[in-house]
């Protein structure tokens, strides 16, 4: 079985997963309020972000694709925040966000934080019991466009359920989204 990173989960763009062993301790609630650490992304991963985002393919990212897709992923009013964010990522000022642009973004904020890869875990944890279930992951794919049989998402959750509970918890999701990175 394949592998799936922080981004393909986070953004819907993949339907490969695979558990890795954790590089290091627990993110569950009560430890994980007080890490801040953070990874540098796999190219190719930021790669197929951009792809997703690129809804148009023209190499660049427009405030109307970005828009349209954090509002799939049920995310309100959103039109403020993806104005400051192109505003802050559009380097050449061309009013657009090209893949250079977007990988620059991504190295002067960090790369992906312990906390991104949380607020990607409760995006997925549609009803907040603190668990993703094969329902949850096809329900956010579904709202981002990729078509996944109930089937497919019992094996993807199957795949990185380590404790046999049929669901997928903050440690599970956390050492399934940082398997292709290196900590920053």
């Amino acid at each position: 079985m394949s592998r799936i990173g922080f981004l393909d989960f986070q953004y819907g763009l993949s339907k490969r997963l695979q558990p890795k062993p954790t590089k290091f301790g627990s993110f569950n609630s009560r430890q994980f309020s007080g890490i801040s650490r953070a990874f540098e992304p796999n190219v190719d991963e930021m790669k197929r972000v951009f792809d997703k985002f690129d809804a148009d393919k023209d190499g660049k990212i427009s405030w109307e694709e970005y828009c349209s897709l954090l509002k799939a992923m049920g995310k309100p009013r959103v039109e403020r925040e993806v104005a400051k964010i192109i505003q802050v990522a559009d380097l050449d000022g061309d009013g657009f966000i090209d893949f250079k642009e977007f990988m620059d973004v991504q190295r002067k904020g960090g790369g992906i934080r312990t906390m991104d890869i949380r607020n990607a875990f409760q995006m997925f944890d549609l009803d907040g019991n603190g668990k993703i279930s094969a329902e949850e992951v096809r329900e956010m794919l579904g709202r981002l466009g990729e078509y996944c049989s109930h089937n497919d998402c019992l094996r993807m959750v199957r795949g990185v359920d380590a404790n046999g509970d049929g669901f997928i918890d903050m440690d599970e999701f956390t050492n399934m989204m940082t398997r292709s990175m290196s900590p920053s």
